[in-house]
């Protein structure tokens, strides 16, 4: 039996998981697909599901050994650097194979103004001191950061509602849920008057609106490049990901 563990929670995670469904699953081949439990609705997918961590490298070897897991794919966040670092510690200690689906980061294009900063801290230093209106697109995890800037108004975009009150002083929330549009996230920035846009470098065609927004409003971004992650064998496809089970199973 070969049993496959799709790490997921992006957009191609769920397309893999769509292909792997239709043609690759059954015949003695079993996918999961996991989600890491950081948003209240996730997307439907046809494959089994479990939600939530493992607890460390040493859980998910745990499970990867109790579970039978003969192979791993990582279509993570590439901003989820502790799970994937996990992945390669684990899959390694458990001798399963491994692979990474990891979308091309963006790269700026004619017209752009990028700040590039290595992590959320570089981002906070590299904003005004006061009366900037930030477009914070980086999700809900980190926003308490920025309330080391408390003079200057932000707008977050969020999956969902915040659970409790907001950590910054003045900030307006957004609902919603991508792909986005150029034309909207342009109105949107215009609405609020937006003079500077903080981003993450995720890649993929779903959040790049935000990017071609401020290149055509002329606002600055603040882009905060991808972390490092150990070694591993990392496919850019779904059909290259798909050529890779067919060898290794």
């Amino acid at each position: 039996m070969t049993k496959l563990l799709l790490l997921g929670g992006t957009t191609e995670a769920s397309h893999l998981a769509v292909h792997l469904a239709a043609h690759w699953a059954g015949a003695g081949r079993q996918a999961v697909f996991s989600y890491a439990g950081r948003t209240a609705r996730p997307a439907a997918q046809p494959l089994p599901c479990r939600v939530g961590g493992f607890g460390g490298v040493a859980g998910l070897v745990d499970y990867l050994r109790r579970e039978g897991v003969s192979h791993v794919i990582d279509a993570t966040h590439p901003f989820a650097a502790q799970m994937s670092g996990n992945a390669v510690a684990g899959c390694a200690a458990a001798g399963v194979a491994l692979c990474a689906l990891e979308r091309p980061a963006w790269r700026a294009q004619p017209g752009d103004s990028w700040r590039h900063v290595a992590d959320i801290a570089g981002a906070v230093d590299a904003l005004p001191e006061a009366g900037a209106r930030v477009f914070l697109a980086i999700g809900k995890q980190q926003l308490a950061e920025f309330a080391a800037k408390p003079a200057n108004r932000y707008l977050l975009r969020l999956v969902d509602p915040p659970e409790g009150p907001l950590v910054l002083p003045d900030a307006t929330v957004v609902i919603a849920r991508g792909p986005f549009t150029a034309a909207a996230d342009a109105a949107l920035m215009r609405a609020h008057g937006i003079t500077h846009v903080v981003a993450k470098n995720a890649g993929g065609t779903g959040a790049e609106a935000k990017l071609t927004a401020a290149r055509t409003l002329g606002v600055p971004v603040v882009m905060i490049d991808r972390p490092q992650i150990p070694a591993r064998r990392v496919l850019g496809t779904i059909e290259a990901v798909m050529r890779w089970l067919d060898h290794e199973a």
